[in-house]
């Protein structure tokens, strides 16, 4: 079956920032052309590249998996000798302090190609679960586990169901695990927790400006907490960068459910993870503990910071 491949870079606004628009361009182009040298070597075709990232397409599942799981360790390894230029790299201080990672989404699915261009389900899918995943994290979907051999399926580890933007139903996301038990760092997914963990939790706990409100998945009278300027919100936060009704979680189908309904959007930090999952009138599934900035990044002076913990 098709298999499709979102590979993204990690940060790229911070990398053309610390380096300047140039020389940053000129590594993510060598990236690229690194990038697309791996996918080749595994039978896979790049549709297209996506300024800080690669959109290909491989012929069957297992051999998208060999590729996106060789880029990773090729990176963690040896992140300067994939540039052609390694002079400049090499030489350069702050090309050896920078950390290359990239966060990989994979589907399979039937693909349709249009003048060179692809399009579907797989394609909409994969491009969600790279939006998802956390630096040096390879996430995709129940359809390549179960397409894998058995003697693969041990290198997959099940995060549980979630609901991915634009689709009514929950899909059952795996991590692939690339890296050895040892080198693997618990906290290095946007995801944090397991979702199956998750399942058996039954209450939301939220903290803002002093006040505290909690959820719980049945038996509750609070049946969704909302987050905003408004004073009928049940936590409410004054700041220009919150709309009124800025955001809300709900129970859905044992899940805790945040949803952003505002005008700047909604960053969600999961753990000790210092990526965002940024909500623009879209949704995630909370899980452990972390921290929601309502309106701009907690880094941001002044922000609006509510605290959450799933607890059991």
């Amino acid at each position: 079956m098709p298999t499709v491949v979102f590979c993204d870079l990690v940060g790229s606004t911070g990398l053309f920032e610390k380096l300047g628009d140039a020389t940053a361009s000129h590594l993510v182009t060598q990236l690229n052309h690194a990038l697309g040298r791996a996918i080749t070597q595994y039978e896979g075709r790049v549709v297209k590249t996506l300024g800080d990232g690669i959109f290909a397409v491989f012929p069957k599942e297992e051999q998208a998996v060999s590729a996106c799981c060789e880029i990773q360790r090729e990176l963690m390894e040896r992140p300067l000798m994939l540039f052609a230029d390694e002079k400049l790299a090499v030489s350069s201080g702050t090309f050896r302090s920078l950390r290359i990672e990239l966060q990989i989404g994979m589907e399979s699915g039937e693909v349709v190609e249009i003048n060179g261009d692809c399009y579907g389900d797989a394609v909409n899918s994969a491009a969600r679960l790279a939006d998802l995943a956390g630096a040096r994290q390879i996430l995709t979907s129940q359809r390549v586990y179960d397409a894998l051999p058995p003697s693969r399926h041990g290198e997959l580890s099940s995060l549980g169901p979630m609901f991915l933007r634009g689709k009514e139903e929950t899909t059952t996301v795996y991590r692939i695990n690339w890296q050895k038990k040892s080198e693997i760092d618990p906290d290095a997914t946007m995801l944090g927790v397991s979702f199956k963990e998750a399942l058996r939790t039954q209450q939301l706990q939220l903290s803002f400006g002093g006040k505290t409100v909690k959820l719980q998945q049945s038996g509750s009278a609070i049946k969704a907490v909302q987050m905003g300027r408004a004073t009928t919100c049940e936590l409410e936060v004054s700041d220009p960068r919150v709309s009124r009704t800025h955001a809300s979680v709900q129970v859905r189908g044992n899940q805790f459910v945040l949803t952003d309904a505002s005008s700047y959007g909604t960053w969600v930090y999961v753990g000790g993870q210092s990526e965002p999952l940024v909500l623009r009138r879209t949704d995630c599934v909370l899980v452990g503990e972390g921290e929601i900035s309502l309106g701009c990044e907690r880094t941001a002076e002044n922000a609006a910071i509510v605290k959450f913990s799933v607890q059991g």
